[in-house]
């Protein structure tokens, strides 16, 4: 092997709409649910102003050409494209839009554009939501319109973002608690918009390839015991394969199917819903992946919090199945995720034994509290070398076996994280402000990003970690 990346591998960098753009009310923009939450902590930035980006998009992607990515992913903000949900479009927001992928295009890097990503209009929550069913129909004309629109430029096309942590973490994504039978018809959907947007790409983009972003933390069964398998097996499910089997194969997951029949849960169907499901099917697979989870079959109701991080806590909906375990052989970064680099070697074998189909990494990175220098420099060496680790392992990945072929991490530039405000930083590019502050939002280099351009320029993983 030559422990090179292919010469073709699509290196990029990700953001979000709400998390960067900010101009929240600006050229006609409609309100989505991330401007409208009530935020539990007062004293993080929001999302009105963000990292800019709406206004400094030009600058950030000659960034991100210095840089040397070939694909840049990013999100498109439903509510500036259709301010009321559906029917009457806002012309500036397709324009912003337009110029925005025409900025890419000048430096070569190919737009890689995510449709919707946790930013739903306010207007259609005010329905809703993902609960009422003409929802789905405002996304295929939301879907249909920027397919038209950008169609012959944008190649790439994401569905979704991680619809799976929407629902199982929904008060930390959404800012409250779905009743359990909601949640689940909320899921059938979520899927069915996600169906309809490959049926539009196929039929409307020529030569257009998309997929669903699910973020994918591969769940281990906390011992040996035949119930801890059983819980794994459960929780892998519910949190993992549901979406995917949805996606790429048009059914739902069996075990999923029992874990709502336990639940005594009902699917309400359209009567187009099983053609539609069964006739469409994605290019590609993109995935997020921070860690993995450990679970095992819980046995006292009582003693559900012990050991449990704040991450895996959120995503346990139900004691009766599995109950979350800190896993003891990984380590943990200062925000209390573990770490789990091989374990990101295993979900990428996983998911392609499962599903063989070609899989690009979306998100991957690290959260981290950076301090801006004097001198203006960002010295980072804990964010290589989480990135170092879990790229050596898709390497790995890809020589055995696994079709990777592009790694797009979290983050491009700083954005605005839900809980932690500016402070918790995933960027290669520094954006200055506090959560207060906003300051005149100077953007810097990190030592990351000269680590990231030099591995991009020879498709090897630097050996030095500065």
């Amino acid at each position: 092997m030559s422990h090179k990346f292919p010469d073709n591998f699509l290196w990029g960098a990700s953001i979000s709409a709400h998390q960067t753009e900010g101009a929240y009310k600006s050229d006609g923009k409609g309100l989505t649910v991330q401007d409208t939450r009530i935020r539990d902590n007062h004293e993080i930035a929001n999302f009105t102003v963000a990292s800019d980006h709406y206004h400094h998009y030009k600058k950030d992607i000659q960034l991100l050409a210095e840089l040397s990515v070939k694909v840049f992913r990013f999100s498109i903000s439903w509510a500036r494209i259709f301010p009321q949900g559906r029917k009457e479009v806002n012309q500036a927001g397709i324009d912003h839009y337009q110029n925005v992928i025409d900025e890419c295009l000048t430096h070569n890097i190919k737009p890689m554009i995510t449709l919707n990503h946790f930013d739903l209009p306010q207007v259609l929550e005010d329905i809703g939501g993902w609960s009422n069913r003409k929802t789905v129909d405002a996304f295929k004309e939301y879907a249909q319109t920027v397919f038209k629109a950008y169609g012959n430029k944008v190649k790439y096309w994401l569905t979704i973002n991680e619809p799976n942590i929407m629902l199982l973490v929904d008060q930390k994504i959404l800012g409250k608690q779905i009743p359990i039978k909601e949640k689940y018809q909320q899921f059938h959907h979520l899927m069915m918009a996600e169906k309809y947007a490959f049926k539009f790409c196929h039929e409307l983009v020529e030569n257009g390839q998309i997929g669903p972003v699910p973020n994918i933390s591969l769940v281990y069964p906390a011992t040996s015991k035949p119930l801890d398998n059983q819980a794994a097996l459960y929780f892998n499910s519910v949190r993992n394969w549901a979406y995917l089997d949805f996606s790429c194969f048009g059914r739902y997951n069996t075990v999923f199917k029992d874990y709502l029949k336990q639940k005594n849960i009902s699917i309400t169907f359209s009567p187009e819903d099983e053609t539609v499901m069964k006739e469409n099917f994605p290019d590609f697979i993109a995935m997020n992946f921070y860690t993995t989870m450990t679970v095992e079959k819980p046995m006292d109701k009582n003693n559900m919090s012990e050991g449990i991080s704040d991450q895996q806590s959120e995503d346990i909906m139900d004691w009766g199945f599995y109950k979350g375990v800190t896993n003891p052989y990984l380590k943990k970064n200062q925000f209390n995720w573990t770490i789990d680099p091989d374990g990101f070697k295993t979900t990428l074998q996983t998911l392609y034994d499962r599903y063989h189909l070609p899989i690009i990494i979306t998100e991957n990175g690290l959260g981290a509290k950076d301090d801006l220098t004097e001198d203006k420099k960002i010295h980072d060496p804990y964010r290589i070398d989480y990135l170092k680790q879990h790229l050596e392992q898709a390497l790995e990945a890809i020589e055995a076996g696994v079709d990777l072929f592009g790694y797009s991490p979290w983050s491009a530039i700083d954005l605005i994280s839900v809980h932690e405000g500016i402070s918790k930083r995933y960027g290669f590019i520094y954006v200055d402000r506090t959560e207060k502050e906003l300051k005149q939002l100077r953007r810097y280099k990190k030592d990351s990003f000269y680590w990231y351009q030099k591995l991009i320029q020879t498709n090897k993983i630097p050996a030095e970690s500065r």
